[in-house]
Order: C-alpha cells, then structure tokens, then sequence
C-alpha cells in the first residue's frame, strides 16, 4: 500500500492554514503573523501549531478554546484556497491500482473537509488523521493501524511525505520512503530525514 501525508504532500493548504490561525489569533487579540511563519509551526498537528503560534506553553489553559475557535474555523474554510499540489491527483491516478492511504496529523475534522471539497475520500482505502490514534507522528502507530487495515505488514508500505515526520514514521516500520520537495517542510529538514 501508499500512504501519503496529506498538506505539503497531496494538498497545497498553506494559504488557508494560515488564514485560520491567524483569524483566530486576531479575533483572540493575539497579534497575527506572517505566513511563513506560520508555516513553520505546521508539521505536529494543529494543538502544536496553535501552541507556537500564540506562545504559550504546552500546559496553558488558553490553548483549548484557542485550538477550538481555530478548528471550527478552519473546517469551514479548508479548501476556500487550497489546491493539490502539483502532480499529486497525477500520481494518485496513475496508482490507483494500489491501496492508497493518507496518514496526517491534522485533525480527521478538517482532513475529512479538505478531502471531500475535492470529492477525494473515495481514492483512498483508508484515513487516518490526528486524533485517530494517541500519538503522532514521527510516532509510527498510525502507520501500524493503516497496514492493518490495508492487510499487509507496516514494513510493505511506502511511505510518501515532505515533512520529517513523515520519514521517520515510515523508517520506524522498516517502510521505504519518499520525499516530497516543493511541500510545508523546509527542505533541509526533509533531507536531513534521509528518505529512501
């Protein structure tokens, strides 16, 4: 099977992950932020993003109503700019003969959004978002799930991402890797995670 990490990977969802976070940074008084910046919080799913874009510490108390308003948001605007990302629907055609899977640590509610704006959910033989297990990745456990629901063994997987975390998980298994330029990651951390 295939397992794609979906933003950075099969969606280009940049322009609207930074529209939300900082819609509700402003609407909070927090001050907003450039995208960019943004961007570089994105990667360990939306409590670590909006923990790093707000500055507070992991235990605040602030950060849940904060990550609510943000995913409430976010759900109702995941796709208003977001496209796939150059090749992606190509690559899924073309693969199409094969289990397909996407394991991301964005939240199933705004996974699941994302995808259907595309009519995408029915490429895939399974979804497994942030939430969906207890750990994310580099944690390897979604994979886990995945190939079990896919009927192979974690290690029969190929793993495609153009985060670090993506490849780590992946290497975890003893999966074969592939690295996406072009995606969220900077691409010195994605090589630095020596995809396969």
């Amino acid at each position: 099977a295939i397992v794609f990490d979906l933003d950075g990977t099969l969606i280009d969802s940049r322009a609207d992950i930074a529209a939300a976070v900082n819609h509700t940074l402003g609407k909070l008084g927090y001050a907003t932020l450039p995208h960019e910046q943004v961007m570089s919080y994105v990667g360990d799913g939306a409590g670590h993003l909006i923990m790093r874009a707000a500055g507070l510490p992991a235990n605040s108390p602030e950060l849940k109503p904060i990550l609510a308003q943000f995913l409430d948001y976010y759900t109702a605007h995941a796709a208003d700019k977001t496209t796939w990302m150059p090749g992606a629907i190509e690559a899924l055609d073309a693969l199409s003969q094969y289990p397909l899977a996407v394991c991301t640590n964005k939240p199933r509610t705004t996974t699941i959004a994302a995808l259907e704006a595309f009519g995408a959910v029915d490429r895939f033989a399974t979804i497994v978002a942030g939430g969906d297990v207890t750990a994310l990745k580099p944690d390897p456990m979604a994979l886990v799930l995945i190939a079990e629901r896919v009927g192979c063994k974690p290690a029969e997987l190929v793993v495609v991402g153009d985060g670090p975390q993506d490849i780590e998980a992946g290497k975890r298994v003893g999966a074969f890797t592939i690295g996406v330029r072009g995606g969220i990651a900077a691409p010195e951390r994605l090589l630095a995670a020596d995809p396969d």
